[in-house]
């Protein structure tokens, strides 16, 4: 085992120990969370409860759930951050590279007794009192599957199936490089608790709303190939998500129609929020490393994937990443 891989276990053990002698232990992870986010967090929740222990879990604010995981069971059992411990013993974070994207439970984090920190993300900030980030991991998801047989907590079908949306979310349905024989070996397990593959990956990836569509057709038409550069990307605005009558957590998934340019390396949206700020989100086929450009702009992610938040007009951001290219 090398010494990256010794210091993981190393770390997934402390984890399970103190989670292991928490009377409560506080689970949340990132603002707008994606489904490897809120999968490995409500996984670890239904397990824990399972096994008569106390568990609170949460996000930040907007406290609201893309509709696309309303399959995940538990979301009823998630608190709004208003009620989440304001110093909690133990707290655990998912999926969530640095402590800004806590958002308002970032005091929480920081006044906790031991911060553990789950995560696949080489840009991790390693924020935690202990952390257990494993780059070679497909998904935070794996992490937390390893964390459960630390502590014996056995497999169900609740955490199952939120464990598979996690998996099948990161790993792109399985189609991105980070698709192992290991991946496929977990997601073996988890199908055996009953997971409803079909009617959750119809959830996750292939039911819109029709506004969505009209959405997508107009956002598709005038998106802009830079051949030189191989780079495609395009926007939405706040303008275009009033219009169509979309919120911005719907327009999730529009990065992997763009990314399907067949002239493109990198693809990129970038979606505005009311406040102005940008969300983007950057793909690499695996020849460009977009995470390194994310991490210049304050973001982060992985080689392939990988995103930032900004406050500048698009055309200036978009100015930046070309340049980075």
């Amino acid at each position: 085992m090398s010494e990256a891989a010794n210091s993981v276990e190393a770390a997934l053990k402390r984890a399970a120990q103190l989670i292991a002698d928490a009377p409560v232990v506080a689970l949340a992870c990132h603002v707008s969370p994606d489904g490897d986010a809120l999968g490995s967090m409500l996984a670890l929740h239904h397990a824990l409860r399972a096994a008569g222990r106390k568990s609170i879990a949460s996000f930040p604010n907007p406290f609201v759930v893309a509709p696309h995981y309303r399959e995940l069971p538990g979301l009823e059992t998630l608190v709004p951050p208003g009620e989440f411990p304001l110093a909690p013993q133990v707290m655990v974070t998912f999926d969530c590279g640095s402590m800004s994207r806590l958002g308002d439970l970032e005091p929480s984090a920081k006044a906790a007794g031991e911060l553990i920190v789950l995560d696949h993300h080489v840009s991790n900030d390693r924020y935690g009192s202990v952390n257990v980030i494993d780059p070679d991991a497909a998904a935070t998801a794996v992490v937390v599957r390893r964390l459960m047989g630390e502590l014996e907590l056995p497999m169900a079908h609740e955490p199952a199936v939120c464990l598979y949306a996690a998996l099948v979310c990161d790993t792109g349905r399985f189609q991105y490089a980070t698709t192992t024989p290991e991946v496929f070996d977990l997601a073996r397990e988890l199908v055996g608790y009953g997971v409803p593959v079909e009617r959750l990956s119809r959830a996750l990836f292939e039911e819109h709303r029709f506004a969505y569509l009209q959405l997508v057709a107009e956002i598709l038409g005038r998106a802009e190939l830079c051949v030189d550069q191989r780079f495609v990307w395009t926007a939405v605005t706040v303008d275009d998500f009033d219009r169509h009558g979309v919120t911005i957590d719907e327009a999730e998934g529009l990065i992997d129609l763009v990314r399907r340019t067949a002239e493109a390396e990198v693809s990129c949206v970038i979606k505005e929020e009311p406040t102005g700020t940008v969300r983007v989100s950057l793909r690499s086929l695996g020849n460009v490393d977009v995470c390194r450009i994310a991490e210049r702009e304050g973001g982060g992610g992985h080689r392939f994937a990988a995103g930032f938040t900004s406050s500048d007009p698009i055309p200036e951001v978009i100015e930046r990443i070309k340049a980075a290219l």
